[in-house]
């Protein structure tokens, strides 16, 4: 049954005698989402139910779908946001918290002034300090709000090419060699989508991120991604004998890979345990006839991870965040990028507490900085 709910009045004159209506739709419940996520080319893994229905169930985020298609009619357009609703960095629209983009699913040009018009509308009747949309390509969205932007890179490992081809193009000391010497090493490979898998991926993304001084997001939100997915989420784990040392997850949605998150036991570094698991990733996607692997994004600033991306021979690009905002509003610590001296000043208060402390404060963080 469809859930569209039609927002308070929000019309447009696009053209000579033709107004226009934003709607809002539950995609959690709404079956006409499902299907237009699968048979949009734009649409990714960030789009999703499975994706939607775990950022509600860990951080009780109702996503909502805008659309000018009204109850009952096919969607022919639609951006996914969340409302963040926090009292330690405000409120503001998402599109959409913890990911790396999310496309506006809008194809014709004359679409675009009926959502500037709406954005116009809502922010200051809503009292949002922004919407922030996350678009993997330009999005010309023109409107009479503040708008500025963050930007990040993106990389993307295109499947097209055999095997062989694929590992060639690899960085030859890099890449290759720590492939090789994984395999010298003798590492055990393991995957699936079990608890035990999730805790020990779990102490080493936790390991990984204490070692940059950074809180880990909560469990819930790795078995809640594990649950929502099924089988369409990988557990992937390096072992030296029976010592786990990289773990990373992997999801997969149409015709891609996206890597996701990852950590290593830094101690087994020299091993090749985090090139085994992007290899074996790779060959993974290849083999299901897969056109692309999704390394995500990284900040401007973490340039040795910009590297270590480019080495695997996937194509750089720049994601550009797009906030619209009805004035021009300080920012909040948790809005920056890792680069900001502001957000390196926090991580050093975090880098004097117990390693201990982290997961408790990021159980109590993250639903406020997505």
């Amino acid at each position: 049954m469809s859930s569209a709910v039609c927002l308070d009045p929000i019309a447009t004159t696009v053209e000579a005698e033709d107004s226009r209506t934003v709607y809002r739709l539950d995609p959690r419940t709404d079956p006409r989402w499902a299907a237009f996520v699968e048979s949009h080319p734009r649409a990714s893994i960030f789009h999703s139910s499975s994706w939607l229905e775990a950022l509600s169930r860990t951080y009780a985020y109702k996503p909502v779908v805008w659309t000018t298609s009204p109850e009952g009619m096919p969607l022919r357009t639609g951006i996914v946001f969340c409302e963040v609703d926090s009292w330690l960095t405000g409120r503001r629209l998402v599109s959409l918290p913890f990911s790396d983009h999310c496309e506006p699913l809008i194809d014709r040009e004359e679409d675009l002034p009926t959502f500037a018009k709406a954005l116009e509308n809502e922010v200051p009747r809503r009292k949002w300090r922004y919407i922030e949309i996350r678009p993997l390509a330009n999005f010309p969205l023109m409107t009479a709000l503040n708008h500025t932007t963050v930007l990040y890179h993106f990389h993307q490992l295109d499947l097209e090419p055999d095997l062989g081809t694929l590992f060639r193009n690899f960085h030859r000391d890099s890449i290759q060699r720590k492939i090789r010497r994984a395999e010298r090493e003798g590492l055990r490979y393991e995957e699936g989508a079990s608890e035990v898998l999730l805790d020990r991926f779990y102490r080493i993304f936790r390991m990984t991120r204490a070692r940059h001084n950074v809180p880990p997001q909560p469990r819930r939100w790795f078995r809640n991604l594990m649950n929502c997915f099924g089988d369409a989420l990988k557990i992937r784990v390096a072992y030296k004998n029976d010592q786990p040392i990289a773990a990373m997850i992997t999801l997969r949605h149409k015709d891609t890979m996206v890597y996701k998150y990852g950590g290593s036991d830094s101690r087994f570094s020299a091993c090749g345990g985090v090139h085994l698991l992007y290899w074996q990733s790779i060959q993974d996607a290849k083999n299901a006839g897969l056109r692309s692997f999704d390394l995500g994004r990284t900040d401007a600033g973490q340039d040795g991870l910009v590297t270590f991306k480019n080495r695997w021979g996937a194509a750089r690009s720049t994601l550009t965040y797009s906030r619209y905002a009805p004035t021009q509003t300080s920012t909040h610590v948790f809005d920056l990028p890792i680069r900001d001296w502001k957000s390196r000043a926090a991580k050093v208060v975090l880098s004097h507490l117990p390693d201990r402390v982290l997961p408790l404060i990021g159980s109590v963080l993250y639903k406020h900085v997505g």
